[in-house]
């Protein structure tokens, strides 16, 4: 494969030295030799990987493209400029192979063709488009809570408004706002329907501020993430009760407290809403951030360092476990202790052993400044992902663990009877936070009992059996799980499918061709 590789690259190489050469255009030796590579970086295997599940290349085909890929900006810019005024934008094809060009004339287009790439001849100069652009971008105030975005959509030759237009009243707003430039007139700018609208994207980390309430009069609350787990977070049950909304160290919309427990424990989790996504880090407050490996509890004695909202991140030891306190509220058991200082607004901040979680902030007796000897109280982490059968989201140290749960029928992938061997097909059984339902994903491989979860005989057809067997690195071991729930075999591209939507315990697992029923939607938690 080595070989295929260089090939594939001389190949590339070779090609746009000529391209360069008939453009004016530096060739790879000149760039090089200005300090200008033009060469593909390195690639990961994890890149590899995820573009053969996302691309549908072979390797050879994407070394290919990410040679080209590398070399194609230089050669936009050396067209661009040459082209000027009936430049209109550049791409590349679906394969990423051949670098594609609008022009407003013939006579451009044989100057394309000389430079090795590909014209096509289009109505509207990119700079006419950006123009159109900077029209919107003008009026964006203008804009109605229906329009999403818009953009320069090359390939089109046009600027695209996404709007909400399934009703004719926002199909109506969508147009007028689009009105606003002089594209409407022109033909140059058209509304695409869009499902959803874009929602930004935000990391959970343990120790950061969250907010719980509804906000009736101004009245919120101020907590700290303890640790994130597969579809949000764990807290102090003090913070908040089921129910209560809660808002990020941003103030936006974050998810919902699922569940609460105060006094007796003092344990909560929330679920957060799709704009989120649980990081298995702890903030350090200096910028950094401590990645968390697992939840391993510490003896007494051990190092214990804390992060929260007011205090930021402190550090002591671990002074005893199994500690009842007698809050005003009423008794908590099975706390924990250490002499690395909290106050309050740290309530729920992450507590942890070198890269081991131990707990979540719940009480003091001594605080950070006022002199006295501190005393923190937490509440041990293991117990609340137990209660729950949540999974901690960890980073490095095997992957994460946790297990696959139908959305069908809230049952887990199960090993019958935890017969770990080679060839056993796995089922599904009523979900028990046992050792045969619970999976370690390095992103990739499924492993459980020391096998992994494997497509028998790297067969590709619809009914090919799921099973354990002896890691081997084969493809059939390698799976993803979508976002959209769909945990999809990367050998054959079909889903982990429940047989014939069989509801029982005891049901048995293949692979079959993604429909996007209910017997093939997963949540891994």
């Amino acid at each position: 494969m080595k070989n295929t590789k260089l090939n594939a690259l001389s190949t590339v190489t070779a090609l746009f030295a000529s391209i360069a050469t008939l453009n004016g255009l530096p060739t790879t030796a000149e760039a090089a030799s200005a300090g200008k590579s033009v060469t593909a970086p390195e690639v990961s295997p994890d890149m590899l990987n995820a573009m053969r599940r996302d691309l549908k290349g072979t390797e050879e085909q994407l070394m290919r493209r990410l040679n080209f890929e590398a070399k194609a900006p230089s050669l936009e810019r050396g067209l661009r400029e040459q082209l000027g005024d009936s430049f209109g934008g550049a791409w590349l094809n679906e394969e990423g192979t051949q670098l594609i060009v609008g022009v407003t004339d013939e006579a451009s287009a044989a100057r394309v063709r000389r430079a090795g790439a590909e014209p096509r001849l289009v109505k509207h100069s990119k700079a006419r488009l950006d123009q159109i652009m900077e029209e919107l971008n003008r009026n964006a105030h203008n804009a109605p809570d229906s329009v999403y975005a818009w953009y320069v959509d090359v390939a089109s030759n046009s600027v695209v408004v996404l709007a909400e237009n399934n009703t004719s009243l926002m199909a109506s707003r969508a147009q007028s706002f689009a009105a606003l430039s002089s594209g409407a007139k022109d033909g140059a700018l058209r509304v695409e329907h869009s499902a959803q609208a874009p929602r930004p994207a935000y990391d959970v980390r343990g120790g950061e501020v969250y907010f719980t309430g509804t906000g009736a009069g101004g009245s919120y609350s101020a907590c700290s993430v303890g640790f994130s787990v597969r579809g949000g977070f764990v807290t102090a049950g003090h913070c908040g009760g089921a129910g209560i909304p809660t808002l990020g160290h941003n103030w936006q919309a974050m998810g919902t407290v699922r569940a609460s427990v105060w006094p007796g424990n003092d344990w909560a989790w929330v679920a957060t809403n799709s704009s989120w996504t649980p990081q298995p880090w702890v903030y350090n407050h200096n910028n950094g951030n401590v990645l968390v490996q697992g939840s391993n509890p510490a003896s007494i004695g051990a190092s214990i360092c804390r992060s929260g909202n007011t205090t930021g991140w402190r550090c002591g030891t671990l002074l005893a476990t199994n500690v009842t306190v007698n809050y005003s509220a009423g008794p908590v058991y099975g706390l924990s202790t250490t002499d690395a200082c909290a106050d309050p607004g740290d309530s729920g901040g992450a507590v942890l052993s070198g890269n081991q979680a131990q707990g979540v902030t719940s009480g003091i007796a001594g605080g950070c400044a006022n002199g006295n000897p501190p005393r923190t109280f937490f509440q041990p982490v293991n117990p609340i992902l137990n209660a729950y059968g949540l999974s901690l989201v960890t980073s490095g140290g095997g992957g994460s663990t946790g297990s696959f749960v139908s959305r069908m029928n809230g049952k887990c992938i199960d090993v019958p009877n935890a017969n770990f061997a080679d060839g056993v097909q796995l089922q599904m059984w009523t979900c028990n936070n046992t050792n045969a339902q619970r999976f370690t994903w390095d992103g990739a491989r499924l492993k459980i009992g020391g096998l992994c979860m494997d497509v028998a005989g790297a067969s590709t057809a619809n009914g090919t059996r799921i099973q354990l067997a002896y890691c081997n690195g084969n493809r059939a071991q390698d799976f993803t799980l979508s976002p959209a729930g769909d945990l999809v075999s990367y050998l054959a591209d079909k889903c982990v499918d429940i047989e014939g939507f069989n509801a029982n315990d005891g049901a048995k697992l293949s692979i079959y061709t993604c429909t996007g029923t209910s017997n093939q939607k997963w949540d891994f938690r």
